[in-house]
């Protein structure tokens, strides 16, 4: 399900493709959905502040005046026909988020709002984007369809920086002698807390401590970072270290089902990273080939993000080994409880 955490049109308004309709908030993430359609909002299948179910209605888009009704008793059908010059009706069903961007003449690049952002937030030149909008309008499917490999190669590193792991944020409060307040938690928390919870009382957990020299971690850090276009972080050089330990101890790239144990053939890496609501945990699929420089804008990238409401669903799902790095907060020691399925997590100081 998903529950609607804002709409940012009315009904009767007019909705362009490529406009924010609402956010959408779901037990990863709240993402802004963009409307794929243009016409003027007729329906809204849930009020704000309330949740619905997937392939129930979320809004219905049409020419202004149109009697939905039919489409809203059938529940997205429509009940009886239609003659041909009646309006299309589109009903959304789904809450995943799709991108969309489009170029005009005359200089200015006609693109949406949340292609414009989700562009910038991959270092993506939208010059060098087609638009499949009207009149060319680059819409967020067309960013999230858009191939690096066509991109200039210093794109890598225009990536916008941001820590890739963080303690759970914190809502910013002015505090009030002898006041007590309270605030509602997110769904996304309150999935949070469920998981985690389970996770920590139904899954022994049982903790090894090492210290490791980072020496010639270091020196090797300043070799790699005096090369063009490179900056790698301490956290890309632990996690291609963990993935080329998971190669060498397959055994531990694994997952508990119960009667059986589950062996993954391929190596993806979970990432904790804070997000107002809490922590997500993006995933750099097969990172043991993955080189640092890949590493790097990787984690750039979907920790970026993840802290806009622009990671999806499935770019947090499969993770097979997790990582939570607080090191550059000056944490020496702390514990992680294991992100199931994952049978471990590494905490680095």
């Amino acid at each position: 399900e998903g529950k609607v955490a804002k709409w940012h049109k009315n009904v009767g308004d007019d909705v362009k493709e490529g406009d924010i309709l609402a956010e959408i908030e779901t037990d990863k993430a709240v993402q802004d959905f963009e409307s794929e359609f243009k016409g003027t909002l007729l329906y809204q299948g849930v009020s704000e502040g309330n949740a619905t179910n997937v392939d129930e209605i979320l809004a219905i888009i049409g020419p202004a005046g149109t009697d939905v009704s039919a489409i809203v008793a059938g529940g997205g059908k429509v009940a009886a026909p239609v003659a041909t010059e009646a309006p299309k009706a589109e009903a959304v069903t789904t809450v995943t988020v799709p991108v969309s961007t489009t170029t005009s003449a005359g200089g200015r690049i006609n693109i949406s709002p949340l292609a414009k952002k989700m562009a910038s937030e991959k270092g993506i030149d939208i010059s060098t984007v087609k638009g499949s909008g009207d009149n060319g309008r680059i819409v967020k499917k067309d960013i999230e369809n858009y191939q690096p490999s066509a991109a200039p190669a210093q794109q890598t590193a225009a990536v916008s920086t941001s820590v890739a792991s963080a303690p759970a944020a914190q809502v910013a409060m002015n505090f009030v002698a002898g006041e007590t307040t309270e605030t509602v938690n997110s769904q996304v928390r309150n999935v949070i807390a469920k998981r985690l919870s389970e996770s920590k009382f139904t899954a022994p957990h049982y903790y090894l401590m090492v210290e490791i020299n980072m020496d010639k971690a270091i020196e090797a850090r300043k070799e790699l970072n005096s090369l063009p276009d490179t900056k790698v972080s301490f956290n890309d050089m632990v996690i291609k270290a963990t993935a080329l330990a998971l190669r060498k101890h397959p055994q531990v790239n694994s997952s508990w089902a119960g009667d059986k144990i589950i062996h993954h053939g391929n190596i993806n890496v979970g990432v904790a990273v804070a997000i107002p609501d809490g922590l997500v945990v993006p995933v750099l699929k097969n990172a043991d080939y993955m080189n640092y420089n890949q590493i790097s804008a990787s984690v750039k990238d979907m920790a970026s993000r993840a802290k806009s409401k622009g990671l999806k669903a499935n770019e947090m799902e499969g993770s097979t080994f997790s990582i939570s790095n607080l090191g550059m907060f000056g944490i020496e020691t702390f514990t992680s409880i294991i992100n199931q399925p994952n049978s471990c997590i590494l905490s680095v100081g």
